[in-house]
């Protein structure tokens, strides 16, 4: 591609005059280039104009067109009768194409504050004046920033990200002075060395420390590029001895669970689960309620030999000592004397029930001759 191609028309002799704009001119539209294209992703919303305003003279560079904001390119002067001047032509397509660059690029809640009509030039010469808050203020704000950035709690990426947008925006006020002594590159590194310390003093102290101690006892300050690669060696190295020692932690918490708490399976505890069967009639310990004496009646001699309460210690029949849980009627009522009772019975228990009672009774009697020895209070009771 050689340029623009631009035809115009001579009035009264009907033939056309081709001009070529060369790509090296300001005046020159790639055939790319359209009033829809983003110069930046940052869109000005009334409060970023210096973060903004560097943004799209960046982009305008890259298409040779920042000369048309800085007042550089102007327009060419059309004498009458020369309306159809090629220069004035690319330069009214070039100067509409850079509005509507900037229009893209301003919050459209701006739109209707901002005249759009004119030149570039005088369009964005409004916005400075009106958004521009000076460099002094913006420059004081950064720097008080710039002693109050912390890490904390932040990663060490995070806590970089925030100090180099500062130090770029820094950067932007600040001009280092051209020159071929050697000044220009002593000055450059001594704000290197700054952003050093910078860099360093804000670390969390107990975490990075030691580091920090390593690194400002070394003969020369190190570059801050280093610096940042070693704190983030030493971030990644914690963080894997963390989880290391997280798991220890949870491995000597399982096993130091004391042996009295059930341990979960499943939403139930072991401990529940082991606990002995319980009677739901006598609410006694190792027995149901379809093996409950207290409610179908003691085998036949429960209590020969254990003195006038029929049980041990008992003094009013039924269960332990007779009173507790007021079940006493309830063992008379329900007594089963012999055997023969229990056939008597049998309109009420069904005959596996009865099968069941006889099994009872019978062990019950053999396990009674076995014992020996005097009973509580019976006669030849000496203690």
């Amino acid at each position: 591609m050689t340029g623009t191609i631009i035809t115009t028309e001579n009035k009264g002799s009907g033939s056309g005059k081709t001009t070529t704009i060369p790509m090296s001119s300001p005046l020159f539209l790639h055939p790319s280039d359209s009033p829809s294209l983003m110069l930046t992703q940052t869109i000005f919303d009334g409060d970023n104009y210096d973060l903004w305003a560097d943004a799209v003279r960046n982009g305008l560079d890259a298409k040779n067109k920042l000369g048309f904001i800085e007042g550089k390119v102007k327009q060419p002067v059309i004498t009458e009768g020369d309306e159809e001047n090629v220069e004035g032509i690319a330069w009214r397509q070039s100067n509409a194409m850079v509005k509507a660059w900037l229009r893209n690029v301003i919050n459209p809640k701006l739109h209707p504050s901002i005249t759009f009509s004119g030149t570039v030039f005088e369009i964005w010469e409004e916005l400075r004046e009106r958004f521009s808050a000076g460099n002094a203020p913006r420059v004081h704000q950064l720097k008080a920033d710039l002693t109050e950035c912390k890490q904390g709690d932040l990663s060490v990426v995070e806590y970089y990200t925030q100090l180099k947008t500062i130090w770029d925006e820094l950067s932007s006020y600040s001009r280092v002075p051209k020159c071929t002594c050697g000044a220009a590159a002593a000055l450059l590194k001594e704000r290197e060395e700054e952003k050093v310390h910078q860099f360093l003093m804000g670390l969390n102290s107990a975490l990075y420390s030691n580091l920090r101690s390593n690194l400002l006892m070394e003969d020369t300050i190190t570059t801050l590029s280093r610096a940042y690669s070693l704190v983030l060696r030493e971030e990644r190295h914690k963080a894997v001895t963390r989880i290391k020692e997280e798991k220890v932690e949870a491995a000597m918490t399982v096993k130091a669970q004391p042996s009295g708490m059930g341990r979960e399976i499943n939403g139930t505890n072991e401990q529940e689960e082991s606990k002995p069967l319980q009677c739901s009639y006598c609410e006694k310990f190792y027995h149901d309620e379809d093996h409950c004496f207290v409610k179908h009646g003691f085998p036949p001699n429960w209590g020969r030999g254990r003195g006038r309460g029929g049980r041990r210690g008992g003094r009013g029949g039924g269960a332990r000592g007779g009173r507790g849980r007021g079940q006493g009627n309830k063992v008379h009522a329900n007594a089963v004397g012999t055997s023969g009772d229990a056939g008597q019975r049998s309109n009420d228990f069904t005959s596996d029930e009865v099968e069941k009672i006889r099994g009872l009774l019978s062990n019950s009697e053999s396990n009674q001759k076995l014992k020996q020895g005097p009973m509580y209070e019976d006669d030849d009771w000496t203690g």
